[in-house]
């Protein structure tokens, strides 16, 4: 079942409360297993060069902040890609 965007946003959780669940998992994973997460970040396609230039611009602060943010920008935009490049399903092949 594919849910929307808006049907993510008009859950009782409100984007800020979403980042906030992804950093607390990300900072876990930093601190545990950062290859695990690295892999995750692959899997989820969050590009290398944003990975890059968040850990360099952002030293000082919070990586788990950083990446949290990257990953969300990054499911909205695979989100709102699906709802725009929607197949209906092939008449005859039942799922």
């Amino acid at each position: 079942m594919d849910i929307g965007f808006n049907e993510i946003m008009s859950q009782d959780q409100n984007e800020e409360k979403i980042l906030e669940m992804i950093e607390q998992r990300v900072a876990e994973l930093l601190d545990t297993e950062p290859e695990l997460l690295m892999s995750y970040l692959y899997r989820l396609d969050v590009l290398e060069k944003d990975l890059k230039l968040a850990m360099k611009l952002n030293a000082s602060n919070s990586l788990a902040s950083v990446f949290s943010k990257l990953i969300w920008e990054r499911q909205k935009k695979r989100i709102l890609l699906r709802q725009q490049f929607k197949q209906d399903p092939i008449e005859g092949w039942e799922y």
